[in-house]
């Protein structure tokens, strides 16, 4: 299987570890890390980056243009940073939907939905597109890379806003690299140079990309 695909089952079975520990359940309702979220809403969020994969499997792709990157899919959105983004604020209202199930039933449908693509990306040849939100089409592994991205990120997340330490995660290194490819492309190379090396040079926050 594509380094890819086994980078992001092994994200998907690490966020796993996260939305089943007590306290997750426990303080359902609570505020979490993300400003305006709940750990409910944060938890079914982050379950999104697994269940959306195999909803894009199982529906066609009615767009013939030039797939896109994973890089370009994230510097092509308005808004990712600005917590009242009508992007954001679409985000945080797909997430309340999927939090009023409960806890168990947004784990039984990360399951489900898991248990899916464990076959299904042992079969899916390497020029498989897949059509995203936005009507944004991905080469497969490239639709991953960006869930790899959700995953890591938002797993973090939620060992933060339950007050536990967050361990080694699998998608770290993949994900800082394509969200610095993310603020090159948006910002350029000389403003990600200055934001790593000469903050007083980065008036624009160069790096912040989520």
């Amino acid at each position: 299987m594509h380094e890819t695909r086994l980078t992001f089952l092994a994200a998907a079975a690490e966020a796993r570890t996260a939305l089943v520990h007590a306290d997750v359940e426990a303080r359902w309702d609570a505020p979490s890390a993300l400003a305006e979220m709940t750990i409910g809403e944060l938890a079914a969020h982050l379950a999104r980056a697994v269940i959306t994969v195999q909803t894009y499997l199982r529906n066609p792709v009615s767009k013939t243009e030039e797939p896109m990157s994973a890089v370009s899919y994230y510097a092509a959105m308005e808004g990712l940073s600005d917590v009242a983004s009508p992007l954001n604020a679409c985000v945080r209202k797909r997430a309340a939907e999927g939090a009023r199930a409960g806890c168990r039933d947004v784990i039984e449908s990360f399951d489900g939905s898991l248990a899916e693509l464990h076959h299904a990306l042992t079969t899916e040849p390497d020029d498989r597109l897949v059509e995203m939100i936005g009507n944004r089409v991905l080469p497969l592994d490239e639709c991953l890379l960006s869930r790899v991205l959700e995953l890591t990120v938002h797993t973090d997340d939620l060992w933060v806003s339950i007050g536990r330490p967050t361990p080694v995660l699998t998608g770290m290194q993949p994900t800082i690299r394509l969200l610095v490819d993310i603020a090159e492309m948006r910002h350029g190379e000389l403003a990600v140079l200055r934001a790593l090396s000469r903050r007083e040079r980065d008036p624009g926050d160069a790096l912040r990309v989520l």
